[in-house]
């Protein structure tokens, strides 16, 4: 990796803050966003009052941004094996914006719609659940490693970085696969 290429991706503020403090800050967020979620999607009923006619249409939304996120990040993976690094980080960031748009959309619908449950009956039910129960997991786990990598990067620690990507790239992957999979498995039945 060339030195103008660190110089360009390496934030000042990252280089100089502790290691310690920023997985700490990392646990932290990454912690709120969860049980925030759990909160909204398991333990807050939606609005009660008919919601606007577009939130209907943001799951779709939301499985648009996973496979553009799943893109995003399967060019990336290119990028990075052809030593492209500056096009790896430019990618990998569309994808962070991506996933960032689900979030923001899956929130927005969830807040209005509350849980979904899921209407299928007998052989799809225990494939759905194993699809959703492994998504919801590693959609947690995904989360702080996520942040871990881009801090990684942003501070000039590549060694890391690369050992922290190598668990978050496929689990990242993995998760907007399974996002738009469960999108297509609702919608078989609703």
């Amino acid at each position: 990796m060339n030195q103008d290429f660190k110089s360009k991706v390496t934030i000042q503020a990252f280089e100089n803050l502790n290691v310690a403090k920023a997985v700490i800050t990392i646990v932290i967020a990454s912690a709120l966003v969860v049980i925030g979620l759990f909160w909204l999607i398991y333990f807050r009923d939606g609005i009660d009052s008919e919601y606007p006619g577009w939130v209907s249409n943001l799951p779709a939304l939301n499985a648009f941004f996973n496979s553009v996120a799943m893109v995003f990040l399967i060019a990336s993976f290119v990028a990075i094996k052809k030593r492209m690094f500056e096009r790896h980080m430019q990618l990998n960031l569309a994808a962070f914006v991506a996933s960032a748009f689900f979030l923001l959309s899956y929130v927005i619908y969830h807040n209005f719609v509350g849980h979904t449950p899921f209407p299928g009956e007998g052989f799809i039910r225990p494939v759905y659940f194993t699809i959703l129960i492994s998504h919801i997991i590693l959609s947690v786990v995904v989360v702080p490693l996520i942040l871990s990598s881009f801090y990684f990067a942003f501070a000039g620690k590549f060694t890391t970085h690369r050992k922290i990507s190598k668990w978050t790239f496929p689990i990242w992957i993995y998760v907007s696969v399974t996002g738009v999979v469960i999108f297509f498995m609702l919608n078989a039945y609703i």
